[in-house]
């Protein structure tokens, strides 16, 4: 490795152990809130089953509760023993189990979470350790929201500049990232950061998706080459100008003739910008352009509007400087010089999209020919591929380090939750580690669905709906009553979304599940809105209180993975990161290890 800052201190496993002795305590109790499906919420009664508070009283506390937590700019961790954590008699009655105080139930969660647990990692912390050795990038004036969504620009931006500095810690110019998708972030680090990327994902569309991607930067950087590279000679800018007028109207011509009178108009098109060339170079430029501008742009693909700040992101040999004086056979020979040069060039420096699907005892050697000593990162991997990502990692010598953010906790699968059936699997997402196997212990989906909840959205009022989870509750008990089915497993849907009323969302929801609708009367339908209506604030405060506990449970999984790591004797440092803005990005947390120098 790289010399640099020591690392910073992390807690062992012993301490972890203790961490997760009193989560264990609260949750095994409070699970039971988390558990319960809002779907059932009124069909079986669930707030008077677990909560002996009135709705009112359990808004009122949870709120102010929330502001308080998101006001304070860094977390205190709390200290064991602290009033009202410990004492599990005063939040859950010790007979019925019911939730009795949501004082202590609020001040539980909050010192229950990643941040206040004091186990996480700074991340300015971690880069300051990193960076020592940092070398000059090139493209650092590019950014991600040129090529993306705010959401994913954020994720992008952040968590290249990690991977990009773990690279360098660990003198590694290989990444594999698993789960790769559209390819955001294998794009924006081969680009930005000089390092040779393969993106795996299972899914035919998103590497198709990203294969189009890559090739229209790859037209996009040849054209900005070649117009680079012609204008170093130093021919100045004023002769372009004389010759605009008469440029623009042959280019004009041209291209009404090649693109069936779709061309490219004058103010979006860069290429009145070109100098005055040889004759045989500029038609050439136009083709290239013509083709990039003609081929048309999904919603979510690289957007090409800002041109020319693109040469930011290129490596620092893309463009070679060239003599004022261009003939014909220069430009023919600088044109096979630059094939080779970009040939070599992006052997070093290049993103690879490959389909294939995951698993922990994945052959990497079979997907990647030329597998080296490398990085491995995942960027929100879905289900069980997170912890597979973590599985791959302490099994393949070849992989150094790993940065993986995990997301869709329900995709887990988990080794006690169904324990009357016999499975062949081996290799669970959950748990991981030897502590939470010798416990037996099982969150089950429901739980690990509330665990995607996020708190602070919910805070700033980027919630889920209230009214469309009363909607749907309301719906199954006018399911049960009058068709008789006390279980629905399907699925209903957004259908919230494409209902102008409670009336039409019903009659739409009962037709998408296969039941006749027309045997339900307009006044038997309102007839249940206005029954549970007066009863919709309880739906709302149970809802608060799994959002409260859904920063416990992403704990619990975190931690999990975290002490997995741990036990691994060749992982030399391991730690949890929070990566990301909680509004922008709910799934913030990455789980981040080295190996031990071989």
């Amino acid at each position: 490795m790289a010399a640099s800052s020591p690392l910073p201190q992390t807690p062992d496993l012993a301490t972890l152990h203790a961490k997760l002795q009193g989560l264990l305590r609260f949750l095994k109790d409070a699970l039971s809130i988390a558990n319960a499906h809002t779907v059932d919420f009124y069909t079986e009664s669930v707030w008077d089953q677990l909560v002996d508070l009135t709705p009112e009283t359990v808004l009122a506390t949870l709120r102010s509760a929330v502001e308080v937590r998101l006001s304070e700019a860094r977390p205190r961790v709390a200290e064991e023993g602290q009033s009202g954590i410990f004492d599990l008699s005063k939040i859950f009655c010790e007979t019925s189990h019911k939730l009795k105080s949501v004082e202590a139930f609020a001040l539980a969660a909050k010192h229950y979470s990643l941040q206040n647990l004091g186990i996480c990692t700074p991340f300015e912390d971690l880069l300051v350790a990193l960076q020592g050795n940092q070398k000059q990038r090139t493209g650092e004036n590019v950014k991600p929201d040129e090529f993306m969504n705010i959401k994913k620009s954020h994720e992008v931006h952040v968590m290249s500049e990690l991977i990009g500095s773990v690279a360098d810690f660990c003198e590694i110019k290989q990444v594999i990232d698993l789960g790769s998708g559209k390819g955001y972030l294998g794009s924006f680090l081969s680009l930005k950061y000089g390092l040779k990327v393969y993106g795996i994902d299972s899914s035919n569309v998103n590497t198709h998706g990203a294969e189009n991607r890559n090739r229209k930067l790859k037209k996009h950087w040849r054209v900005y080459h070649t117009r680079s590279r012609l204008n170093v000679g130093g021919l100045p800018l004023n002769m372009a100008k004389e010759r605009k007028a008469r440029d623009e109207n042959k280019y004009e011509a041209d291209t009404e003739n090649k693109c069936n009178n779709s061309a490219v108009s004058q103010d979006t098109s860069p290429l009145g910008l070109l100098p005055d060339f040889s004759d045989s170079v500029i038609p050439s430029i136009r083709k290239e352009m013509e083709s990039l501008y003609s081929q048309p742009q999904q919603e979510e693909n690289v957007c090409f509007e800002n041109f020319f700040p693109l040469i930011d992101v290129l490596p620092v040999n893309a463009v070679e400087p060239t003599s004022s004086h261009i003939s014909k056979r220069d430009v023919a020979e600088a044109k096979k010089e630059r094939r080779k040069t970009t040939s070599k060039s992006s052997e070093s420096s290049i993103y690879s999209p490959l389909t294939s699907f995951i698993t922990a005892d994945s052959d990497l050697h079979v997907l990647i020919k030329d597998l080296e000593d490398c990085l491995m990162v995942g960027l929100h991997t879905c289900g069980d591929l997170a912890p597979n990502t973590l599985r791959i990692f302490t099994s393949k010598r070849e992989i150094k380090g790993v940065c993986s953010v995990g997301c869709c906790y329900h995709l887990l699968s988990e080794e006690f939750e169904n324990q009357h059936k016999e499975y062949g699997q081996e290799k669970w997402g959950f748990p991981m580690c030897h502590y939470l196997k010798e416990e037996r212990w099982c969150c089950s989906r429901n739980a690990r669905m509330s665990a995607c909840l996020a708190l602070e959205r919910v805070a700033v009022g980027q919630g889920v709906s209230t009214e469309s989870l009363f909607y749907r509750a309301v719906l199954q008990d006018i399911i049960k009553d009058c068709y008789g089915i006390v279980k629905c497993n399907q699925h209903v849907g957004k259908m919230y979304s494409k209902s102008s009323s409670f009336l039409d969302y019903v009659r739409k929801s009962l037709k998408k599940l296969g039941l006749d609708e027309s045997k339900l009367p307009e006044k038997t339908v309102m007839d249940y809105y206005k029954k549970y209506k007066p009863r919709m604030n309880e739906l709302e405060a149970f809802n608060m209180l799994k959002v409260v506990l859904a920063p416990c449970i992403e704990t619990l999984i975190l931690l999990d993975r975290l002490c997995y790591l741990k036990e691994q004797e060749d992982v030399a440092w391991s730690t949890i990161v929070k990566l990301f803005d909680p509004v922008k990005s709910p799934r913030c947390y990455a789980v981040i290890a080295f190996k031990k120098q071989q």
